[in-house]
């Protein structure tokens, strides 16, 4: 996640206007032509932020949980097959277990895809949460009649008045909240575990 926030390459830039510096002085944000903050920070501590981790820490552990119950299903559907074995032609056998060997792969492969698509949305995190919060960065940008804000990992040394995580914090907390749902909230796992096919006739 720190590293996505790194790529993300926050630097905001707009052209000045002379009527905010008094509006400014009066909420309390510094008057500045460099602004620091932490994106890292913003996407911890704001509702927005911890909503969008929340969500997929849910996800996570519905995957987990019907990863679990496709493992009880294989087993228990392996242990029908050892107790048929001695009951059943060889040939019969043999094509039961074939089936069975194909249905084991193909949920293994399932399941490798969910988790890479589940990890796939959770690297865009960083870059969902910035696109959504970046008017309110924008509006401290112009308030704090700044040239320029960065990222606070990426300077040595710096102010620590030029800081506006904290301010931006509370911005997005007042001005976004819990923020918008994600338009594709399919959720790795969500649908029901097939049954096991049944493996004689």
């Amino acid at each position: 996640m720190r590293a996505a926030l790194a790529r993300l390459g926050l630097c905001l830039g707009v052209t000045l206007g002379a009527a905010f510096p008094l509006y400014a002085q009066q909420i309390g944000v510094i008057q500045s032509d460099v602004l620091v903050i932490d994106p890292e920070r913003m996407l911890l501590e704001s509702e927005y932020g911890k909503r969008l981790q929340q969500d997929i820490q849910a996800e996570r552990d519905r995957l987990i949980a019907y990863n679990e119950t496709i493992a009880q299903e294989l087993e228990a559907e392996e242990q029908r097959l050892t107790a048929l074995r001695a009951t059943t032609a060889p040939n019969a056998f043999r094509d039961m277990a074939d089936a069975f060997d194909q249905r084991v792969e193909e949920l293994r492969l399932e399941s490798e895809r969910r988790s890479r698509e589940l990890e796939r949305r959770r690297e865009l995190i960083p870059i969902q949460f910035m696109r959504v919060v970046q008017p309110v960065l924008s509006d401290l940008l112009t308030e704090a009649n700044a040239m320029v804000m960065i990222d606070a990992r990426a300077v040595l040394l710096h102010s620590g008045a030029a800081d506006v995580t904290d301010l931006a914090v509370l911005r997005i907390n007042e001005q976004i909240g819990v923020g918008p749902l994600a338009p594709d909230a399919t959720v790795p796992g969500d649908q029901t575990p097939s049954q096991p096919a049944p493996t004689n006739d």
